[in-house]
């Protein structure tokens, strides 16, 4: 059968480990073939990185199920090409199944280009698509919230106003900052940070120099 990738590497994705195998064909048509584990802490993830770049691997294959290979898939989809499969091709392997079998049946498919690729969206898509779920869940909280609070009678709802507020600020610059390039995540995140600061303590800043002038 025809070899389609000459290096190329497999992982079988797990909550607390990433089996690795990598396989290198050579002129003579011989194989080599690697396989380690990796824990999914990101030292170990960095360490799985550098023994990839090691090899030379270019295209990675990899098996997961739920979402355990997003960390993975970030970390190392910088300069290569990472295909994401579905689990349900792999119930095809025949014979005992174990993680390390799997991680080198996958390989051997990558090899000679038989895995389909699953739909992944870029990076900027994908920052775009979480902060707009977060911004969603923290309307919705808002609103129960709000809701338990106005059960309670007009006491409550006053007590409560103020911090009604700060949900209501929290909201307003999710939204701006849904509307920012994922570059300007961070920036917005520290923006969001000061203007909580100044809402909760207005007066922080002035009784501190006071508190100067009087030490002096």
């Amino acid at each position: 059968m025809q070899v389609i990738h000459n290096r190329c590497a497999a992982l079988d994705v797990h909550k607390k480990t990433v089996v690795t195998t990598i396989m290198i064909t050579q002129a003579d048509g011989s194989v080599q073939e690697y396989t380690r584990t990796f824990l999914t802490m990101t030292a170990d993830l960095l360490a799985l990185d550098d023994w990839l770049r090691s090899h030379d691997i270019k295209v990675i294959a990899m098996e997961s199920t739920g979402v355990f290979w997003r960390p993975v898939f970030n970390l190392l989809e910088e300069g290569r090409q990472v295909i994401l499969v579905n689990a349900q091709h792999m119930k095809a392997v025949p014979g005992r199944k174990t993680d390390v079998k799997d991680s080198q049946w996958l390989a051997d498919l990558l090899r000679h280009g038989l895995l389909k690729a699953s739909f992944i969206p870029p990076k900027p898509v994908r920052e775009l698509r979480d902060l707009m779920r977060s911004r969603k869940t923290i309307v919705q909280e808002r609103a129960d919230e709000v809701n338990r609070l106005h059960a309670y009678g007009p006491n409550c709802r006053t007590c409560a106003s103020p911090w009604m507020d700060v949900c209501s600020l929290i909201i307003v610059c999710c939204s701006r900052a849904f509307w920012r390039t994922s570059t300007c995540l961070q920036e917005s995140l520290a923006q969001l940070q000061a203007e909580m600061e100044q809402y909760l303590h207005p007066n922080a800043r002035s009784h501190g120099i006071n508190a100067e002038r009087g030490r002096d």
